[in-house]
């Protein structure tokens, strides 16, 4: 046992190190662009942070451990909303975009509302409660919508930025743009060797809790809902957690919520495209209970001047711990 808590205890420090690479490449990257450092966090790093998860319930669903990739997904979400977002509250109240509380968040909530429908088949008259092949498509369309218009604002905002260097003087606008790609090459290789580093760090870290778990004897699902999905969201904690201590609080939050979004829509719609995942026992209720998580996640973005306090924080950090805690009672 002593190796697999080096394991976690190296893929932790691997984990800190690519946190910190991947948010000052991915500010820079913003200021470089002329773009807002919540486009990038709902892109670029949500996309980046997400992928653990991809490749875990991918495989998951490969070897036929269904409900390891249920578990590892929404899990992920209910980490992502009740431990990342409560504990970087509850360290530094966290300002929200208006236009994560106009989009973002309600595109999340119908995310998980069309998760919630598409697991309720039994409750529908069938036989089996799944996600099938035909739900996956359905998922990925609605991924592509959301892609479509993150991408376009993205455009916008570059376009925009364009258009006002070249307003100025055209060898000024030239040489600003210059500048510019060369610092964007360099944000780009930031945030890769963080991408790797987090992406390593975890894998090292979920690879010795899951050995630890199995060997106390923790069934499967539990397993996916707490060890891995804990572990494959250390990106986004680690992620936002750097965020937040370098006061870039827009990549934080937006890395977080395109992560949810980003699981459900794309990682729950690859993985049950190429192989059906059945909903285990208790699945309605981890269903249940991330768009509760979701729902007050929205009503306290939009609260205090679209400002999440402290003590709000605390109370998302309980809820996911209780929530945790309670199967094993």
């Amino acid at each position: 046992m002593m190796i697999h808590l080096l394991q976690i205890a190296g893929g932790m420090a691997v984990l800190v190190v690519g946190g910190d690479l991947m948010v000052r490449g991915a500010s820079s990257l913003a200021r470089s662009l002329g773009i807002s450092p919540l486009a990038v966090g709902l892109t670029v790093v949500a996309f980046g942070t997400s992928a653990p998860e991809l490749a875990v319930s991918l495989g998951a669903a490969l070897a036929g451990s269904g409900n390891l990739a249920f578990g590892n997904i929404f899990g992920s979400n209910l980490a992502n909303i009740g431990l990342i977002i409560g504990l970087s509250a509850l360290i530094r109240p966290l300002p929200i975009d208006g236009l994560v509380t106009r989009r973002e968040l309600p595109m999340m909530i119908l995310a998980v509302a069309a998760a919630s429908v598409m697991a309720s088949d039994v409750l529908l008259g069938e036989s089996v409660a799944e996600y099938s092949r035909s739900d996956g498509l359905v998922f990925l369309l609605f991924f592509v919508v959301f892609i479509y218009y993150t991408v376009g604002d993205l455009v916008k905002q570059r376009s925009e930025t364009i258009r006002r260097l070249a307003n100025g003087e055209v060898d000024s606008a030239a040489a600003s743009q210059r500048a510019a790609d060369k610092h964007a090459a360099r944000d780009l290789s930031w945030i890769v060797l963080g991408l790797i580093g987090l992406l390593f760090g975890a894998k090292l870290t979920v690879n010795g809790g899951v050995a630890i778990a199995l060997a106390l004897g923790v069934p499967e699902v539990v397993v996916g809902l707490t060890v891995i999905s804990v572990g494959t969201s250390l990106p986004e904690l680690v992620a936002t957690l750097s965020a937040v201590r370098r006061g870039e609080l827009a990549i934080a939050v937006g890395g977080v919520v395109g992560s949810n979004i980003f699981n459900i829509l794309l990682v729950c719609g690859l993985t049950s495209f190429v192989r059906p995942i059945a909903i285990p026992d208790g699945g309605l209720m981890d269903l249940a209970i991330t768009a509760v998580l979701s729902l007050v996640l929205l009503l306290t973005a939009r609260s205090h001047s679209r400002l999440i306090l402290r003590w709000e924080g605390a109370g998302l950090l309980l809820s996911y711990l209780g929530y945790m805690v309670w199967p094993t009672l």
